[in-house]
């Protein structure tokens, strides 16, 4: 209860990682408080008291045992939510108040559906709402007017993952394993020896992430195929020790470095970049053209890569460039009615890595080439959706610039 005696200057608050079920009644007195984390507790229903919290904008329950969510535990400010790893099956209607709600994290509950009052947040940019029981993608979110980056993989909604069984399988006694490269909600990245060749091996974990299931993730970046932009797959593992599944990558060259890095509390779902980050309008042309024919490559074979962002593509010098993480991607009919808009939702994410390379670049003044790819990202950000071009028409523009 000594907490309560921060009301005045208390902002962030993480209690995550230990037993908690439940909140005191006195905790909407916190009404400085902005962040409240109580991942990996107890609770079984998201507390109503939030909803008193006059000035919470980011809430995270992740892996509890929520069952319940509280029609009024919703603060009116609320722009950042995150329930992924629950057992939710209903979010209640009242949840169409947060109006400035950006950012939101569904992945792995049991919700068969979502309320059509949902349809009131015009400001979300973000929704992952993989591996759930949704039957139907409401026609309400392909109507959203700023949505960028969506993942609803590991549904019955979501097209069956049609995966190439020619990966051939590499056994994993003949790996050499090096040292550890990188580690991310799904997995663990290291280098290896394979006959004589340095390679990248991906050995993910069988955890539910905020963006889905690893085994999503593992399909997606297998049938995504080859591409010039594409971090190349040489195989899937066997004979893993504890019968992990994995993959084998070329490994990406050391002069690589990430485009971006990811959001954080302010920018909630744009990139952020290190404060010296220029780049010419040459390497923006360059890293357009790169990332919009990896996009379209890959909605020709109706997989919604759902997180494209700065943060995960790597350019080096010369500005070549490779899109990884296939966490959110999310498998899709390329011959439905709302396959253009599913496309044209990821255009929008094009649109702001546009935005994002514009805002570091000192080449404004009398630049055609910045002029044109201004033009292109306005066109990519509009709020009509359908009149958004796609990537087959964004490759032809860069090309004549």
């Amino acid at each position: 209860m000594e907490i309560l005696d921060l009301a005045d200057t208390l902002e962030i608050l993480d209690l995550s990682n230990n037993q908690l079920d439940s909140l005191p009644n006195d905790f909407g007195k916190l009404h400085q408080l902005k962040i409240a984390f109580f991942s990996e507790n107890n609770f079984t229903e998201l507390p109503s008291v939030l909803g008193q919290c006059e000035n919470l904008e980011m809430i995270g329950f992740k892996s509890n045992k929520i069952t319940k969510i509280n029609h009024d535990a919703f603060p009116e400010r609320l722009r950042w939510l995150i329930l992924t790893n629950n057992l939710i099956e209903e979010i209640p209607a009242t949840f169409g108040k947060c109006y400035r709600m950006q950012k939101l994290a569904l992945a792995g509950n049991q919700i068969k559906q979502l309320p059509a009052e949902m349809t009131n947040l015009k400001n979300l940019e973000l929704i992952r709402i993989s591996a759930n029981l949704l039957t139907v993608l409401p026609s309400w979110i392909l109507e959203l007017p700023k949505l960028s980056w969506i993942a609803f993989a590991g549904n019955p909604v979501s097209e069956v993952e049609q995966v190439t069984h020619s990966l051939s399988g590499i056994d994993w006694n003949h790996l050499d394993i090096q040292d550890i490269l990188g580690q991310g909600a799904s997995g663990i990245i290291s280098k290896a020896i394979l006959q004589d060749e340095e390679v990248a091996v991906k050995v993910f974990k069988g955890d539910i992430t905020s963006d889905g299931l690893p085994l999503n993730e593992k399909n997606a970046t297998m049938a995504a195929g080859a591409h010039p932009n594409l971090v190349q797959v040489l195989g899937k593992i066997i004979n893993h020790p504890d019968d992990k599944k994995g993959l084998v990558l070329g490994l990406i060259p050391p002069n690589f470095k990430n485009l971006g890095n990811p959001p954080n509390y302010e920018t909630c779902s744009r990139d952020t970049f290190n404060e010296n980050t220029v780049f010419t309008s040459l390497e923006i042309l360059k890293i357009a053209k790169g990332i919009a024919s990896v996009a379209k490559h890959l909605h020709a074979l109706g997989i919604n890569h759902g997180d494209l962002y700065a943060h995960n593509i790597m350019y080096d010098e010369a500005a070549n460039n490779l899109l990884g993480d296939f966490g959110a991607a999310t498998f899709y009919n390329p011959k439905a009615k709302e396959a253009e808009t599913i496309e044209k939702i990821e255009v929008r994410a094009f649109g702001c890595l546009l935005d994002d390379m514009l805002m570091h670049t000192n080449e404004v003044e009398n630049n055609s080439i910045i002029q044109h790819l201004a033009e292109l990202r306005n066109d990519c950000m509009q709020e009509n959706i359908l009149a958004r071009p796609n990537f087959e028409s964004i490759c032809d523009q860069l090309d004549n610039y």
